[in-house]
């Protein structure tokens, strides 16, 4: 197999040959059609996120098809497509497992973090957290879906019912929740880097009743807002854009400094909430609501070694919608 592997923190990734892997028992081994770029993906890059085991292969937004099956595996067929997201292990006894959140295990694991990912020809998944995708849409198409979807499915339930939706930072996520809560008959107000202009035009393609930059105000309070972009000073100027007893939802794992905010922005009983991982049942719904709610999203596919090159331009917010690594055959 070949893998674009981080060997320490702040490396660039190298391209590396490896010997295929093969299943363990509960595992089934998957040969990676398409592997979608994440933002998290950065803050493995940077080591910013805590335990990360080096040398690891990234990649958490995985579409590939089944190619070797483990002792005990009755879920999955060899050939069935299936997506691997973020969330790859659980432990299934804790206490947050036994009352059904899974995505706050005390001893999780996770794909392209703490197991290795997509960014590869090949991986190798716990059945219980591989979803199945049947053939709908292309592999390029679906690969945003197992993370940027599924994440920002969470976040956008924990809105609860906001009819003025606000989304900071209008990129993989923001880009598909919006069709979503456009689909359920929710206001989207999308909020990008002052300038972007193609972020914002996108926005306004999907349905936006308004764009701007991120400390603007548009004219009416939001009733709630989701947080994206990793920015820890986006979260005052979203509790000042919510009405009273609006929530602001901070959907990424990692997040710079919140900075010094006054008391009154959070008064009046605005919530201000974080979302962690997800569940299989998040990923089950909506991955059965993505396609009523006829999601497309906005990629655009590279070479598995052209890795490095996409990162760069991820953190340089040069990519519109997603990015999505293809490996060669």
């Amino acid at each position: 197999m070949h893998a674009m592997v981080l060997r320490t923190a702040g490396a660039p990734l190298k391209l590396e040959d490896r010997a295929d892997p093969a299943p363990g028992p509960g595992e089934i081994r998957v040969k990676i059609r398409a592997c979608g770029v994440c933002r998290t993906d950065l803050h493995v890059l940077d080591g910013e996120l805590p335990g990360i085991r080096y040398p690891i292969i990234p990649g958490h937004e995985i579409v590939g098809r089944v190619d070797q099956i483990g002792p005990g595996v009755t879920s999955h067929r060899i050939g069935e497509r299936v997506g691997v997201p973020w969330l790859g292990y659980t432990c299934g006894v804790c206490r947050f497992c036994s009352n059904g959140m899974e995505n706050l295990c005390d001893y999780p694991l996770f794909t392209g973090y703490t197991r290795d990912g997509g960014f590869a020809t090949h991986t190798i998944a716990d059945a219980r957290y591989a979803f199945p995708l049947g053939e709908g849409d292309d592999d390029v198409a679906i690969a945003p879906l197992l993370c940027a979807g599924l994440i920002g499915w969470r976040s956008l339930v924990m809105a609860g019912q906001a009819e003025r939706l606000g989304i900071y930072g209008f990129g993989a996520a923001g880009h598909i929740v919006a069709q979503v809560a456009r689909w359920q008959g929710r206001q989207v107000y999308a909020f990008t880097r002052r300038g972007d202009e193609a972020a914002q035009n996108l926005a306004w393609e999907l349905g936006a009743t308004w764009s701007g930059a991120s400390d603007d105000l548009p004219e009416t309070p939001l009733d709630a807002a989701i947080i994206y972009a990793p920015v820890g000073e986006l979260i005052p100027l979203a509790l000042r854009a919510v009405r009273k007893g609006g929530r602001v939802v901070c959907a990424g794992i990692h997040m710079s400094d919140l900075p010094s905010f006054p008391y009154r922005l959070l008064w009046e009983e605005r919530q201000l909430v974080s979302v962690a991982n997800l569940t299989r049942q998040d990923g089950l719904d909506f991955l059965r609501i993505a396609p009523q709610a006829g999601i497309r999203t906005h990629t655009t596919p590279y070479p598995l070694a052209q890795a490095n090159e996409v990162l760069a331009r991820l953190r340089q917010g040069e990519i519109l919608g997603a990015a999505v690594l293809v490996p060669n055959e």
